[in-house]
């Protein structure tokens, strides 16, 4: 006749110390118990630690005997719950519901902040499974120069109302000073491939036709075009051409100045390093120049370069006109999808990065599109922004942790 078996939920808590687990294991694995779930959290060297395990009732109470004894060699807290048929099952039927990882980015996460984005969560019906901490632990003593925090929850369960849901957490970042990412967890998220960059303003802290403006001495007449575009009375094509035209005359030398005294954006130098080292193919598709473009490409070894061409006459002095087609806001998402094609990537394992109107129909093409210190109405319509910090924040969207890169809270 067969015995007949139960489950018990194993919980541990405690100071945590090399050879824990080991511990219960052996006296586990001594009457042959199943384990049927496990899960651990380690917070300032305090173990919490959950063992779900099937074992005969003939062996239970010797085990659950032994494991208190061994509690108390360890100086840990250990607590046993059965629990029933039902009621396991009921758990193995709610395994095959969707699960989303929402990530929370600021300069500093406090409580009133996180309580804000599990209201959220709690709203839209889903369960939190898990919470882990992406930035490594923050110094008091001794703070770093752009301290950040991060954590995500893994979610279980379908939205509500995703697009609600979406659109509480875009309002909570733009007024508690944070940023978030809901995405689906799927293969695709955790397999991204292909990362598109904006330049200006995204990548570099600067619009290089405003550079160029200035020291053509037609700062303020291509200052008054770029806005008079985006008041929408004309279009993006009409508005550069005439601001290319103001430049004519510029020796090229010139532009060899501004690209060597570019400023780096916050982070670009982390997010370049960590990306070519995990071998992303990585884009820069701007509405800016090219020369700017290949500047970058050399600095960071980019692969792929798409830009806006000046010509240049013999003398080396700009002509007042562009090379080659105009790269737009639909052009950007085109190549997007192009580059893709030839990187044998499907579309949602891509990333695009922007900050400015014609950067939307990049990011709504991609699989990940992330709005970075971007306008109003780019940040209305991105379903992830980054406004607290740098662009390595991008990472942490990515899943990336400090540890992972053998970092603890420094650049």
């Amino acid at each position: 006749m067969n015995n007949k078996e139960e489950q018990i939920l194993v919980r541990i808590t405690g100071q945590d110390r090399p050879g824990l687990t080991a511990s219960v294991m052996g006296i586990l694995a001594k009457y042959n118990a199943q384990i049927l779930d496990i899960g651990q959290a380690d917070i300032h060297s305090t173990l919490s630690l959950g063992i779900l395990i099937r074992i005969d009732e003939m062996h239970s109470g010797q085990v659950m005997k032994e494991l208190l004894f061994k509690a108390t060699e360890l100086g840990v807290n250990i607590g046993f719950s059965p629990v029933a048929d039902d009621e396991y099952e009921a758990w193995v039927g709610r395994q095959g519901k969707n699960r989303y990882i929402l990530t929370i980015i600021g300069r500093t996460l406090s409580a009133r902040q996180i309580e804000a984005a599990t209201k959220v969560i709690a709203g839209q019906g889903l369960n939190i499974d898990s919470i882990l901490r992406l930035t490594g632990r923050m110094s008091i003593k001794n703070p770093a120069e752009h301290v950040r925090a991060c954590i995500q929850f893994s979610l279980r369960g379908t939205p509500r109302d995703r697009s609600q849901m979406q659109a509480e957490l875009m309002r909570l970042s733009s007024v508690m000073e944070i940023d978030f990412s809901l995405q689906k967890d799927d293969m695709y998220r955790r397999m991204r491939r292909l990362i598109c960059f904006d330049m200006d303003s995204t990548l570099i802290q600067t619009e290089c036709i405003d550079e160029l403006a200035v020291r053509a001495g037609v700062g303020d007449q291509v200052k008054a075009i770029t806005e008079s575009a985006m008041r929408g009375e004309i279009d993006f094509k009409e508005s550069f051409t005439r601001r290319v035209g103001l430049l004519k005359g510029l020796d090229v030398s010139v532009m060899q100045e501004i690209a060597e005294n570019l400023p780096i954006t916050e982070g670009a130098d982390r997010l370049m390093a960590v990306l070519k080292r995990c071998g992303y193919k990585i884009a820069i598709l701007s509405g800016g120049f090219t020369f700017f473009g290949e500047y970058l490409q050399r600095r960071y070894g980019i692969d792929y370069v798409y830009a806006n061409e000046l010509e240049i006459d013999d003398d080396g002095k700009l002509t007042g006109r562009y090379v080659g087609e105009i790269v737009d806001g639909h052009r950007k998402a085109e190549l997007l999808k192009l580059i893709a094609q030839v990187e044998k990537v499907n579309l949602a394992q891509t990333i695009a990065v922007g900050d400015g109107a014609n950067d939307l129909p990049m990011l709504s093409e991609a699989g990940l599109g992330i709005a970075f210190h971007a306008k109003p109405r780019v940040v209305a319509n991105a379903k992830q922004s980054i406004n607290t910090i740098g662009l390595d924040g991008v990472l942490y969207f990515l899943g990336f942790k400090d540890s992972y890169l053998g970092e603890q809270g420094k650049l």
